[in-house]
């Protein structure tokens, strides 16, 4: 049987479901046990001389704040099990709101607002919410678009409230009040509903239960040894939320967390140099735009011990500047892989890729993304199309055979909200110990794990194009190409239906490398289909076509849109080739 298991005394998502948890008990034990230290720094601005300005809030005051908050959402109305969209840019508001709606039960829907209107109306109208906690513009939008919210009558706006009723933030945080009792919800009882980034489909909402995120807690601070008092930079926001969780401070980047592809490193270099940042987490565009300025100005950040990185495969040549850049004893670039609907699953650093796996990577390997963490369990199980009613039903890949990736865990989530057609593709009932169903979740990835127990990333089960009969596999087939050291990246594409479709790949040069002339372009392209015809992986591929810049995905500016690139690819075979 094809499947890695870490060893943990943790239980799986049936075990303990109906104790008592709720996810802002973890910032309450932070204010408890360490009141003054720093949880949330903001940036305010800069002085004269270009200096940062910050406001600051300790464990103590970000508790009593959401408390204060809490009861004032309690009085205007707010009960358990409401569902109230949060739409507030990640500030310490964000993350105060965030706990005071946990404290009083609700069920917090997480937008994220580089989806595009249209995505939003339509998961904004599936959740029919109970009311928005947002700033003026989205209650300005909500109130033309009224009729797709019938239910959204616990209205509280950030910032100024004009004509459209409700409340405010600073009126719900009028009063002082007394410690608030946290509502007593259970482990499994819903705490979220946060959209998937609609990279590969239509973004699905994920339902979360306090004892998942409570699971998520403990697996991501135990596997990398973070520790109370650390300070973190997190360019994602729901790694803020995390740190209140963990006792750590959150250093709260000045960027826009939908364009990390765009992030100023002088920025954050700031940051971690005024506040000796122990911690990032960005996705890896973000660490391409940081590593590059770092190595073209020989910048070191000697108080990282580590930094985090999701949200798609790290380039090699990314691991390779950040190892320069973290030169404290044992620092690394760790990537930790899993999805919105399972994470954590495994982990890798960077000392293990450039020393172990990149050379296998660039021939065509796939990407190592390393050990499950503990209480993790995967299995590799033969590629299929549709519902699959049983894990019986699935059958095991061999040793080494690339198959599905299929994962459970305390942290893996059941269902998608009001979505049953989408539970059903994407998740495997399995009974548990007790007889109660637990569910194996269905990444939509595949790959393969090795002699060591380590599991290889070789693209999502979407992006398979089938030539001839045969299976080629897009990170497989990319790497081959993204050796050439004119090549930012690449994306595999098929043309036509399967199994006879026409395998294509379109290539993104360095950013002062693009073909101008025809003739550089021939060239180019030549050198590359000299590469392909080398590997037995990317023969069959007799197409190049060169793009400025491949269309990504909004949350992390790194998962290759191949759809809309498949559409872009045919259009251009029906001219002269670009």
């Amino acid at each position: 049987m094809s499947s890695s298991t870490a060893d943990s005394g943790s239980t799986t998502q049936a075990g303990s479901a109906d104790r008592l948890c709720n996810i802002a008990q973890r910032l309450r034990e932070s204010a408890v046990k360490a009141p003054d230290t720093r949880a949330v720094i903001q940036p305010l601005g800069r002085d004269r001389d270009g200096n940062y300005r910050y406001a600051e809030w300790t464990f103590a005051e970000l508790d009593r704040e959401s408390d204060r908050l809490a009861a004032g959402l309690r009085e205007f109305g707010v009960e358990p099990g409401d569902r109230m969209v949060l739409f507030v840019p990640f500030s310490r508001e964000f993350i105060a709101l965030t706990f005071a709606l946990y404290k009083v039960g609700a069920t917090i829907v997480l937008i994220d607002p580089g989806m595009g209107r249209t995505n939003i109306f339509r998961c904004l109208e599936e959740v029919d919410p109970h009311g928005f906690v947002a700033v003026p513009i989205v209650h300005a939008v909500r109130l033309a678009k009224r009729k797709l919210f019938p239910n959204a009558r616990k209205n509280v706006t950030v910032g100024r409230r004009w004509f459209w009723g409700g409340t405010t933030y600073e009126k719900l945080r009028s009063r002082e009040t007394d410690t608030v009792e946290i509502a007593p919800t259970r482990a499994c009882d819903p705490a979220a509903v946060i959209f998937t980034s609609g990279s590969t489909g239509a973004p699905k909402g994920v339902l979360y239960e306090h004892g998942m995120f409570d699971a998520q807690v403990d697996l991501i601070r135990d596997f990398y040894g973070i520790e109370p008092g650390e300070v973190d930079l997190p360019g994602f926001p729901l790694f803020g939320l995390f740190n209140a969780a963990m006792g750590v401070t959150t250093v709260i980047p000045d960027m826009d967390p939908t364009k990390p592809a765009r992030v100023d490193p002088e920025r954050m270099i700031a940051h971690i140099r005024d506040h000796q940042v122990t911690q990032a987490f960005g996705s890896p565009a973000f660490w391409n735009r940081v590593g590059r300025y770092c190595t073209a100005n020989e910048v070191t950040l000697p108080t990282i011990r580590r930094g985090l990185s999701a949200g798609g495969p790290v380039p090699n040549h990314v691991l390779e500047r950040m190892s320069r850049t973290f030169v404290g004893e044992g620092a690394a670039l760790h990537t930790p892989y899993g999805a919105t609907e399972s994470l954590p699953v495994a982990s890798i650093s960077s000392a293990e890729v450039l020393q172990e796996t990149a050379e296998q990577t660039r021939q065509g390997a796939g990407t190592c993304v390393g050990h499950c963490f503990p209480g993790v369990e995967v299995k590799l199980i033969e590629i299929n199309d549709g519902p699959i009613a049983a894990m019986s039903d699935a059958r095991d890949c061999a040793p080494g055979e690339i198959g599905e990736i299929v994962v459970r865990s305390p942290s893996v989530t059941r269902e998608y909200y009001r979505r049953p057609d989408a539970t059903a593709l994407a998740k495997i009932p399995d009974p548990n110990d007790d007889g109660r169903p637990v569910f194996w979740h269905r990444i939509g990835d595949v790959g393969y794990l090795d002699d060591e127990g380590r599991l290889w990333f070789c693209g999502r089960k979407a992006h398979i194009v089938v030539c001839g009969g045969e299976r080629m596999f897009s990170v497989r087939c990319e790497a081959i190409f993204n050796c050439h050291p004119r090549v930012y990246r690449s994306a595999l594409v098929g043309l036509g239906e399967a199994p006879d479709q026409r395998p294509v790949i379109v290539v993104e040069p360095e950013e002062d490398q693009f073909p101008e002339s025809p003739a550089d372009k021939e060239q180019l392209r030549g050198e590359l289909l000299e590469l392909a015809a080398a590997s037995p992986l990317t023969q069959r591929i007799r197409d190049v076509l060169f793009h400025r810049s491949l269309p990504v995905d909004t949350r992390h500016n790194v998962k290759i849109n191949r759809e809309l690139l498949a559409e872009w690819a045919a259009g251009q075979e029906v001219g002269s080739r670009k």
